[in-house]
């Protein structure tokens, strides 16, 4: 997974603003819908199908709702930086201020998926990028800090 094929800019809110997890899951898919051309509901439909399976908040104020998608051509991400933290039935029972949202498509094979979902999960355990992502205002500071240390942690 090359970071910087997956985030577009404009797939980065840097200020968003819920008030609980269902609000996060329809913006991120109302995010996704202007990106990838797709269409919203059936976006919040698969990222509301996933999280009855149980939830994506992995403990410190990071989740990671993602989905198989029909329609998507390549694996896509949108990421939130919400300004007031919301429940997201974390493992550690933590509200969630950061989340990465991973997309892909319906007929890829799910070890590509499950690596994608790996390399996040990696990623956000960094306490020093969790902290620069919190204090970032912009979407291209935001891009940039994780295309950085994507090719940091490639390498």
């Amino acid at each position: 997974m090359v970071f910087s094929e997956v985030l577009d800019l404009a797939a980065i809110a840097p200020r968003a603003t819920a008030t609980d997890k269902r609000q996060v899951l329809a913006l991120i898919s109302d995010i996704a819908a202007r990106n990838f051309g797709l269409d919203a509901g059936m976006i919040l439909d698969a990222l509301a199908e996933r999280e009855q399976a149980g939830s994506t908040g992995l403990g410190r104020g990071i989740a990671v709702p993602h989905a198989r998608l029909e329609g998507l051509d390549r694996m896509r991400a949108v990421f939130l930086r919400l300004e007031h933290p919301v429940d997201f039935a974390s493992v550690d029972d933590h509200p969630v201020d950061l989340v990465f949202a991973l997309f892909s498509p319906a007929g890829q094979a799910g070890s590509v998926h499950l690596q994608g979902l790996a390399r996040i999960s990696r990623l956000m355990r960094q306490k020093d990028l969790r902290e620069q992502l919190r204090q970032s205002r912009a979407a291209e500071a935001i891009r940039a800090l994780l295309v950085q240390d994507i090719r940091q942690t490639a390498a």
